[in-house]
């Protein structure tokens, strides 16, 4: 056995002794509230495919025009060889409809967070991050070697004495909009006052939000109108949108800085033009069809009510419902129990959640119909589950 296979073993004995062991099931089927795995139809809550648009025709037409056109492959980084005109389409499309001067396109959410945060900050920076941000904006923290301060979950009062004591040449708070694994949202416009009073620039994370939330579906940004005060906000194409990679809207002068200086744009293979043509007809569904997120709501409505009901705590603040069940076995036995009933909801545990919070996270789609939704909150009424205390 070679050293590095002996210690796999050690830390693999060690992650399934706490319950945290993961494995891979490959979907036989298209994303959509239906789906096939391990051999079995089941009705999905477990996608971020929030507006239903994963498998939609128009998006692998677009996709399958480019490819006729472009090819797969980009075969450089964008300041190589590997920019091409869908590129620059579809940034000047996120641009728009964005309502920012510049979008400047990643190859997935989590280099996005990385490459923003390590090109605006440096050694001599301060970046405050609030405690439940996503993996990325964590990771970004600590690529961007600036001194990182942890504000307590959604805490203004404190996040405003953080910012008050804490020296350095710039500062910087980091947030997700809505957060992926609890469905709640951020305080932004408090934060946009803190920013504005401290000098703070802000970065906001719209992946969950983007395609929800808002009147045109630009998240919650937009909804609370504090979109010019934000300084960089960051979209996936890979939830809502239902296509592959991210971007950052900001003004001009930053997306140049960002094209310049974030090391994940720097040394990546550029996006495949299929996927920019996709994600650029995606943006155009959104904007066309706003009864798509009209859908989402009605669903997200029905799940928070029928939720309450079962004495569930449960508001309409996201697509996102998390049932806290705390132990990992826990979680793993009710997931397997609303499989054996037609509904698949992935068990979350730790290190995604923090220990004694594992959960199944149930995500509602606008391509649920209101059965599904109420096969759902039938099989959890059937099972008689109680969240942790």
């Amino acid at each position: 056995m070679s050293v590095a296979a002996r210690w796999a073993r050690e830390e693999l004995e060690e992650i399934s002794r706490r319950g945290h062991l993961r494995a891979l099931e490959p979907l036989l089927s298209p994303q959509g509230p239906e789906v096939i795995a391990g051999g079995q139809r089941l009705v999905s809550f477990s996608s971020n495919d929030y507006l239903g648009l994963a498998a939609d025709p128009r998006l692998a037409r677009a996709a399958s025009r480019a490819l006729e056109v472009c090819g797969t492959g980009t075969g450089a980084s964008r300041l190589v060889v590997g920019d091409t005109g869908a590129h620059h389409a579809l940034e000047r499309a996120a641009a728009s409809f964005m309502d920012a001067e510049a979008a400047l396109l990643f190859n997935s959410g989590y280099a996005a967070n990385l490459g923003i945060l390590q090109a605006l900050c440096g050694p001599q920076d301060v970046v405050f991050s609030d405690a439940l941000n996503h993996a990325s904006l964590v990771d970004g923290c600590r690529l961007s070697r600036a001194k990182t301060v942890v504000y307590p979950h959604a805490d203004l009062e404190g996040l405003d004495g953080l910012l008050s004591s804490s020296g350095g040449r710039r500062k910087l708070v980091c947030t997700d909009a809505v957060f992926s694994m609890d469905g709640d949202r951020a305080p932004l416009r408090g934060l946009v006052e803190l920013c504005r009073r401290h000098g703070a620039a802000l970065v906001v994370d719209e992946a969950h939000a983007l395609g929800v939330l808002g009147r045109a579906g630009r998240g919650l940004s937009e909804e609370l109108g504090v979109e010019a005060e934000v300084d960089v906000r960051m979209g996936t194409l890979g939830k809502a949108l239902g296509c592959f990679g991210a971007f950052a809207a900001t003004s001009a002068r930053v997306a140049e800085l960002l094209l310049n200086r974030a090391r994940p744009f720097v040394f990546s293979t550029a996006l495949p033009p299929a996927l920019c043509a996709a994600g650029e007809e995606a943006l155009a569904v959104v904007r066309a069809q706003p009864s798509l997120r009209e859908a989402l709501w009605r669903n997200i409505r029905r799940m928070a009510d029928g939720l309450r009901a079962l004495g569930v705590p449960a508001e309409p603040r996201s697509a996102i419902f998390p049932l806290v069940l705390g132990a990992p076995e826990r979680a793993l036995e009710v997931a397997a129990q609303l499989r054996a009933r037609g509904v698949l909801v992935k068990p979350i545990r730790p290190p995604t959640v923090p220990e004694g919070t594992s959960r199944l996270r149930f995500a509602v789609t606008a391509a649920h119909s209101e059965a599904q939704v109420d096969q759902a909150l039938e099989a959890l009424a059937a099972l008689e589950v109680r969240v942790a205390a």
